[in-house]
């Protein structure tokens, strides 16, 4: 008998392992299907190494621990609390935009108790779940009718099979984006059944290129939010008001997707005035699409705005049901709008951390340092960093922010760094010059014992 296949047999079999006393515990915590799937996997990697090479062999205690080490990652939620220290307001990869507390609570509400949401309780008859935003969604933005969809990728998807389905719609080339994980506007497109018709240039596209476009077959214009893509120099493109004068004048629709779901003035929250606000939009495009999780500071919603005959049509199309909301999302943003139509801007986060001036931001950092000095043996610095609004929002415009940089006595940024993503609430920073750097515009309040602590552990490590 070969080493290789002596070594093989000398692993335990399933049986014996979950009677060790060490797997009774997990079983009753985890559940006996799940334990044996983690340890299946992990004798698969013991059984594979063996394989590879003749040194490696089944040890009890290192088997021990790494199914303890797996047993304990498989018992914690995997959708948890991160602390976000990169001065990223809306970061995709942390889940945008933070709720308001009015619509967490809202949310709650919807999710822990029966509630109207297809029920009209004056008329004591089957209601509409969109009539419980569409009239706060107009008021804002100035449209004749609204509806609300999972995301803006349907929205833009629902809107362009119920209007443009089996005809042309005209896009500039410099607008044919891809905007995160493959939502490509050429894709859509094709996925919606409509024929998509180029034109102009990447960087120059003039309204004579529109025109030119337009046949017997053309139904829609469509001008796209370039998200986190933005062309610098040479650059050409129509106003909206050209476009829908264009558009009307040869009897077609005007449809803009906006993209990041601006609701306020831009000098409100001190973005650039080329950001794209709804309202503006809306006052020029017969739909007008965008997003409820970005600068909007709400839940992932997907909202259309525009003229009420074709949202009308929108509504009957059959893919609005399959895109529709859930009761609880359409709870918080029902809330979030009602904080917009009382103008409070502060309660809503992501309008907020935006808001912050960089005397207050620096005040914070100045306290966060002080606070780590008292507890940290380390180089701790008060720095200007440079934030961002994220989401695709603003890409070419950098926050004027303040942080707090540390230096570990022996270890590089990057073992700090993966140390604090290790912790049961993990910590997202920056680096720099090998210092970790702490931005605080993206700190919440109640966050900072846990950052702190945090911070400690892994300086003192």
């Amino acid at each position: 008998m070969s080493d290789v296949k002596q070594r093989l047999i000398d692993i335990p079999g399933m049986d014996i392992i979950l009677n060790y006393e060490w797997v009774q515990t997990w079983l009753e915590k985890l559940g006996r299907i799940r334990v044996k799937r983690i340890i299946n996997k992990e004798l698969a990697d013991i059984r594979k190494k063996i394989i590879e090479s003749e040194e490696n062999r089944f040890i009890d205690e290192e088997f021990k621990d790494s199914c303890m080490s797996s047993f304990a990652f498989a018992s914690r939620p995997s959708l948890t609390h991160v602390i976000n220290a990169s001065g990223v307001v809306i970061h995709t990869n942390l889940g945008r935009s933070l709720i308001a507390d009015e619509a967490v609570k809202a949310m709650c509400e919807s999710a822990s108790h029966y509630s109207n949401l297809e029920y009209d309780l004056k008329a004591g008859t089957r209601g509409q779940r969109n009539s419980h935003v569409e009239d706060l969604l107009c008021t804002l933005t100035g449209a004749e009718a609204s509806l609300v969809v999972n995301n803006n990728a349907g929205a833009v998807l629902l809107a362009l099979s119920a209007l443009a389905k089996d005809s042309e719609v005209i896009v500039s080339r410099g607008e044919l984006v891809e905007i995160g994980g493959s939502f490509r506007i050429p894709d859509i497109m094709n996925l919606s059944g409509a024929f998509l018709k180029e034109v102009g240039t990447t960087n120059r596209t003039h309204l004579y290129d529109y025109e030119r476009a337009i046949t017997e077959k053309t139904s829609m214009l469509l001008k796209v939010h370039p998200s986190n893509f933005r062309i610098e120099g040479f650059t050409t493109s129509p106003e909206r008001k050209e476009l829908s004068k264009l558009a009307h004048d040869n009897h077609v629709i005007f449809m803009e997707d906006a993209g990041s779901g601006l609701l306020v003035e831009n000098d409100i929250l001190n973005l650039p005035s080329d950001e794209t606000n709804i309202k503006t939009c809306a006052s020029y495009a017969d739909i007008v699409t965008f997003s409820g999780d970005k600068l909007l500071g709400g839940p992932q919603i997907g909202g259309i705005a525009g003229r009420k005959a074709l949202i009308d049509r929108i509504k009957k199309y059959p893919m609005a049901r399959a895109l529709r909301v859930d009761k609880v999302t359409l709870a918080g943003f029902e809330s979030t709008l009602r904080l917009y139509a009382q103008g409070m801007y502060d309660e809503i986060p992501t309008l907020r951390m935006l808001r912050l001036s960089p005397e207050d931001l620096k005040t914070r950092a100045e306290k966060l340092a002080e606070e780590l000095s008292r507890r940290i043996n380390a180089l701790i610095r008060v720095i200007e960093v440079e934030d961002a609004a994220g989401g695709g929002s603003c890409p070419e415009i950098k926050l004027k922010g303040w942080g707090v940089s540390l230096k570990h006595k022996s270890e590089g940024a990057g073992h700090v760094q993966k140390f604090l993503r290790g912790l049961d609430v993990p910590v997202l920073c920056g680096a720099r010059d090998d210092e970790i750097v702490i931005h605080v515009r993206t700190i919440l309040d109640d966050e900072y014992e846990t950052l702190i602590s945090a911070i400690e552990g892994a300086m003192n490590a």
